[in-house]
């Protein structure tokens, strides 16, 4: 089946160790192939839009980000549905979402559901609260967890269907700009998923 949706992410390499066996079982995205990751934006671009002038945007705007070092420090909630890592800080997030939506203003985060996006890579959703209570307290003894986020990933697929595949990686802070970029081949295979939601339901879980 041909992709129908595109997000962009930051993976979380960092946090596969503490989050993936949790997530391969209550993460939605993770059976999407999707890894440990904090949102960026979605949904994007329909994969129809994705052309040359669309990925040279991108470059030029992730890479006027400089790239950062983050924490996972702390485990927060939406709700008793979804359970999640907190990165502080979590301002380079929040200005990666800003930059790349005010060059793509059709694209607003989560279709805009919401009137603040917050980042936050997911550890669980839509399963029994001591469940997600205990994989929330057990994620906690490996935190904090320090990662080094130099990179975005424009990614596409079909809700529920895997694999979701990396379309194009993006450097942040890239010197000269136009350096950022790096189109891939093949098709490969994502693991990972932050802020949650996903196109009809009630929370932020992509």
């Amino acid at each position: 089946m041909e992709p129908t949706q595109t997000a962009l992410i930051v993976p979380i390499p960092e946090a596969e160790e503490a989050v993936g066996r949790f997530r391969a079982s209550l993460d939605r995205a993770a059976s999407w192939g999707v890894p440990a990751h904090v949102t960026v934006l979605y949904p994007f671009l329909p994969p129809q839009q994705i052309n040359d002038q669309a990925l040279a945007v991108l470059r030029e705007t992730i890479a006027g980000i400089p790239r950062f070092d983050v924490a996972l420090t702390h485990v927060g909630w939406f709700g008793d549905t979804v359970v999640w890592l907190a990165p502080q800080p979590d301002r380079p997030f929040r200005d990666l979402t800003t930059a790349v939506w005010q060059r793509f203003p059709e694209t607003p985060p989560y279709a805009g559901a919401y009137t603040e996006v917050v980042p936050h890579l997911t550890i669980g959703h839509d399963a029994a609260k001591p469940v997600l209570s205990h994989a929330a307290e057990t994620v906690s003894a490996h935190l904090p967890i320090d990662a080094a986020v130099d990179m975005v990933w424009l990614i596409a697929g079909t809700p529920d269907l895997s694999p979701w595949r990396t379309v194009c990686e993006f450097p942040l802070g890239a010197t000269p700009p136009a350096a950022a970029g790096t189109e891939l081949v093949g098709q490969g295979n994502l693991n990972g998923h932050p802020a949650t939601r996903t196109i009809g339901d009630a929370q932020q879980t992509l």
